[in-house]
């Protein structure tokens, strides 16, 4: 905005009124005689009075720091009111130069009132006279009264000199009143000082800070000799209007000159050098000054800090300290930014003890720089101690606290320090706006963040582009992704960071799809991708293993210069590795100028599971390189650490121990008892759990749980449960899923209803991932009509873990039309199946005899879905063709595999050869699961039968003697009934058993009742009488 100013204004204090009252106007300067000539001891008197307000303006004047001002100030200004009265008592307080100084004086400590006093009563107001008052003003930011000022001085007569110019057209310029300045301009004309160097740089400056900058130039053009004054106007207009280029070129041609440049240019010039991130010049024009001011210190410890140099940001305020300059105000601010950047709290501390001697740790501009700088060393209760010590608080201050506690993920403060700002009546901003919504994001609260959205847009804040930005994040990261996407339609202007938002949105949410689509949108629209967002399209490539996909986004990469960035380095190799590529994973690894912890645990991870050897090794180099491996790098290595590298793991447990790890973070903790677990290390495990101190979390529990179910501890597994119940630790759906496969293992369908009604009760059951493991446990237990139920009430079925739950439900209870028609119906809501609902399916064909659709069903799984058959697909293939007396066509089956078939084909094959009695092609397939599986006692029982079934009681006892021989044992039958709330196992051939004595002779009544019910034993497999009572009195099911 410019303002519009003439030479005769209004007047904004009341002695400028007495300006005009008491002033004779004229053209001419009126000359003045002295009506009381001095007498000698007056002369003296006025000598060493005068001596001394100099003295004092010297003083004032020598100042090296802005903070010093006020002291020095009121002491100048009590020792001007001494001189005054003595002049007064003397009668010689308006005479001559005497009168000028004592203005002087009281104008630059800042005392208007006595300043203007005095000044009215001065007998000859000369020029010197006038520039006081008129800097007085022009110092108090009182611009209108500077030009009012002036204009009664050139209306009395006063002709102004080349400082009287300079200040006015300072004010001109402040006011950004070019056509002011312009009356002025014809002033200096008319009086002959356009030629003066002090007025020349006064008019390039005023043209310049008004936009004027061809008037500024031609001046600057026209000029002789300029000196630095002009030269340094100069440059800072082009520095001001954004044109360091230019800024450059001036002063390169001031040095052609052999210009000397003194501070104020060499500051302006330093400053056009860090606008241009030229710091190496700026640092080398810096090394040149002699005694660089503070002001210079500011510009290079802010220039480096906000260049990304934090440490030469330290370097150069540490190398100012030795130097014995005073740090300001904007000192501090610049290298508490530069050490949170670092994350240097030790520096921090010595730096806030400096803020703190010098007085200026009250300020509100070091007191938000403080907080910030302990916000991001992770120190918040520092920063909110900071934050309450400060008396005076505002906008920023609220802002930079509010920050500190949304980076440091403490969002629940977060929304608590938003609540107590509004209580106190502070304004909300933008950045209030956004670090409420990262809390919100943080938490998942869709509903308080909708609130906020509706606060925002009252406020009229929607239109802003962080807090659009914000909005979206928040959506997308609570999961409303069609909220976010239509916050993301309605912005009218987006920049990188909204597109990176809903992008993000769409990968964290596994809608890899529609995130590829935004990212071509967002090309097509000609924005050009970053290397965050790049880096989020690996990711999404990653997570459905994409490699061509992924490929093509590294080839961007390439072309934007941006794949050996930290971030989109990392991502490349973590895409690799999830790809099973790990050699290009290594070579983009090496390639990386600067390897961090994130891209080395990528690799580690990479190679954890394919070649644990070199996985170690490159976790050694990671130590040799000083980079300290983080509970991911851990992590990576003790999910590769079971069977026979168990001993690494406890290595690594040790080390972890060593670096001072601690067991209340989760993901370590989970990583921990995982290894021990999975290398069947039970106790180990248990005593690792026992010792966690911090067990309010499900997941921890989770881990312990799923643990004993992966050892077949499927009771301890419902213990552990229990356990954390009295705990009050409430179960996720992580728990709730682990708890009933433990349920459906054990056959308790008692445990798995009241588990079923916990879920109720705390909502988990609209979770897809829960239902579907109530629906495998009912089925598993028999209930198919429970699992139906809980199929049908379930709100959302997108996941086809669902489906196949009641799928395979269906075949393994035998509803064999059933599983089909969910088949059916799960093809109509386009849900993709996968192999698991194929081998399903599969299953139900296979049990009802369905051989043609099993036929056809196989054959669009590989050509209609892409699903490649495993093993268990094949096998269960040979058994829906064996099984119902295709036992040419499942033998042909087997030698058009692209594999080697393993012992579950054959399996399925020798049952099928049993079922139909096919000695001969039995024979075979029990030769090839012996020789895979020699120690496998079902496929010796499965040939044994058949021979018996044939009467080939040769080959039976040829077999058993082969078992002997071979140390071949057959694992005795097991099974057991719930009474009450015990669960009774009865194993075949146990003696041992408690109440064995109350089993055999009940089970001798049961056999005199089944005799006398006509039952008969099948006893075509038994040779004698003998074996056939064996059998029933061992038998206790």
């Amino acid at each position: 905005m410019r303002h519009r100013t003439s030479l005769k204004l209004f007047p904004l204090r009341k002695h400028s009124l007495l300006l005009h009252s008491r002033c004779k106007f004229s053209a001419t300067q009126p000359r003045i005689e002295n009506p009381n000539p001095l007498s000698s001891p007056n002369i003296l008197l006025y000598n060493n009075l005068l001596k001394i307000c100099h003295q004092e303006c010297k003083k004032l004047q020598s100042r090296h720091v802005l903070d010093e001002l006020p002291q020095k100030a009121a002491r100048a200004s009590k020792a001007c009111k001494t001189i005054h009265v003595q002049s007064l008592k003397h009668g010689i307080a308006s005479q001559d130069h005497l009168g000028n100084a004592i203005v002087d004086l009281y104008a630059k400590c800042g005392d208007m009132v006595s300043a203007e006093k005095s000044f009215f009563g001065l007998e000859n107001k000369d020029s010197m006279a006038w520039n006081s008052i008129l800097l007085m003003y022009s110092r108090h930011g009182l611009l209108e009264n500077v030009v009012e000022a002036f204009g009664s001085m050139w209306n009395i007569g006063v002709w102004p000199n080349q400082f009287s110019y300079a200040i006015v057209l300072s004010a001109c310029a402040r006011l950004v009143d070019v056509e002011l300045g312009k009356q002025v301009h014809c002033s200096v004309m008319k009086t002959g000082f356009e030629f003066d160097s002090f007025t020349e740089g006064s008019l390039i400056d005023m043209y310049a800070k008004c936009g004027y900058l061809i008037d500024a130039r031609r001046i600057f053009d026209g000029v002789v000799e300029p000196d630095n004054v002009s030269w340094t106007a100069m440059i800072s207009a082009y520095v001001k209007v954004g044109l360091p280029e230019k800024a450059m070129e001036v002063f390169e041609e001031m040095q052609e000159r052999g210009c000397v440049p003194d501070q104020v240019a060499s500051v302006t010039i330093i400053n056009a050098c860090v606008g241009l991130g030229r710091l190496d010049d700026a640092h080398q024009l810096f090394s040149q000054m002699a005694s660089p001011n503070v002001v210079a210190w500011n510009v290079m410890i802010s220039g480096h800090a906000k260049g990304g140099k934090e440490v030469e940001a330290i370097q150069f305020f540490q190398d100012m300290i030795k130097a014995s300059i005073r740090p300001t105000r904007s000192t501090l601010g610049s290298v508490f930014s530069a050490i949170a950047s670092v994350a240097n709290l030790s520096l921090g501390l010595q730096v806030h003890a400096l803020a703190v001697k010098q007085g200026l740790e009250s300020n509100v501009y070091v007191g938000s720089s403080l907080i910030n700088m302990y916000a991001k060393c992770q120190k918040m209760e520092a920063a909110s101690e900071v934050f309450n010590s400060l008396g005076e608080k505002n906008e920023v201050l609220w802002n930079a606290l509010l920050a500190g506690y949304a980076q440091n993920g403490s969002a629940c403060e977060v929304v608590k320090l938003f609540r107590n700002m509004r209580l106190s009546s502070f304004d909300t901003d933008e950045y209030t706006y956004t670090s409420i919504l990262s809390a919100c994001a943080c938490l998942e609260d869709v509903e308080m963040g909708q609130q906020l959205h509706s606060i925002i847009i009252k406020n009229k804040f929607a239109s802003n582009l962080f807090v659009g930005n914000a909005v979206i994040d928040m959506y997308a990261k609570c999961g409303a992704l069609g909220d976010a996407r239509r916050q993301f339609e309605q912005m009218l202007t987006r920049d990188n960071i909204s597109w990176n938002a809903i992008i993000v949105g769409y990968v964290q949410q596994e809608e890899e799809e529609e995130a590829f689509i935004m990212f071509q949108k967002m090309v097509l629209e000609g924005v050009v991708p970053d290397e965050a967002c790049l880096a989020s399209v690996l990711s999404a490539c990653a997570n459905i293993q994409d490699l061509n996909k992924g490929k093509q986004v590294h080839s961007l990469l390439v072309k934007y210069g941006l794949e050996s960035g930290l971030f989109a380095g990392s991502s490349l190799v973590d895409l690799y590795c999830k790809c099973g590529n790990v050699t290009s994973a290594s070579e983009v690894f090496f390639c990386l100028p600067d390897r961090s912890v994130v891209s080395t645990n990528a690799l580690i991870s990479g190679y954890a599971q394919t070649n644990i050897n070199y996985a170690v090794h490159l976790f050694q180099n990671m130590l040799v390189e000083g980079l300290r491996p983080s509970e991911v790098t851990f992590a990576s290595i003790l999910d590769a650490c079971s069977g026979q590298v168990y001993m690494l793991g406890r290595q690594l447990h040790s080390f972890i121990l060593k670096l001072g790890f601690s067991y209340d973070d989760e993901f370590l903790a989970i990583s921990l008892i995982g290894m021990y677990y999975n290398s069947g290390r039970l106790e180990d495990a248990r005593l690792l759990f026992s010792e966690f101190t911090k067990l309010k979390s499900p997941v921890q529990w989770t881990a312990m749980i799923s643990g004993n179910i992966q050892n077949d501890c499927c009771e301890e597994a419902l213990l552990g449960y229990q356990e954390m119940r009295k705990f009050n630790v409430m179960p996720d759906q992580a728990t709730f899923a682990s708890v009933l496969k433990a349920c459906s293992t054990l056959a308790s369908m008692q445990d798995g209803r009241k588990i079923h009604s916990l879920i109720f009760h705390t909502g988990f059951d609209t979770y897809e991932l829960t239902a579907s493991s109530l629906i495998d446990m009912y089925a598993k237990c028999g209930d198919v009509k429970s699992s139906v139920q809980v199929f049908s009430e379930m709100v959302s079925k997108k996941d086809v873990i669902s489906w196949n739950s009641m799928i395979v439900g269906f075949a393994k209870n035998g509803f064999a039309e059933d599983a089909l028609k969910i088949f059916e119906e799960m093809k109509r809501a386009s849900v993709k199946p996968d192999d698991i609902t194929f081998l399903g399916v599969l299953t139900a064909c296979s049990h009802a005899g369905m051989v043609s659709e099993g036929r056809q069903i196989f054959k669009d799984m590989t050509s209609r879905y892409d699903v490649r058959p495993r093993v268990d697909h094949c096998a269960c293939m040979v058994d829906l063709l064996g099984r119902w007396g295709n036992l040419k066509e499942a033998e042909e089956f087997i030698e058009r595999l692209d594999f080697e078939p393993d012992a579950m084909i054959w399996s399925a094959y020798l049952g099928a050869c049993k079922i139909h009695g096919d000695d001969i092609r039995g024979q075979k397939a029990a030769e090839k699961l012996i020789e895979l599986e020699p120690q496998n006692s079902s496929s010796y029982v499965l040939l044994s039968n058949i021979y018996a079934s044939s009467g080939n009681w040769c080959g039976v006892n040829s077999l058993r003697k082969e078992m002997k021989e071979k140390g071949v044992r057959k694992p005795p039958g097991c099974s057991w009934i719930i009474v009450g709330q015990k669960t009774n196992m009865f194993v075949a051939g146990d003696k041992f058993h408690p109440r064995a004595g109350e089993i055999h002779v009940l089970l001798k009544d049961l056999t005199a009742l089944m005799k006398d019910e006509g039952y008969f034993f099948d006893i075509g497999s038994v040779r004698d009488s003998d074996q056939l009572e064996s059998i029933l009195s061992s038998s206790q099911e």
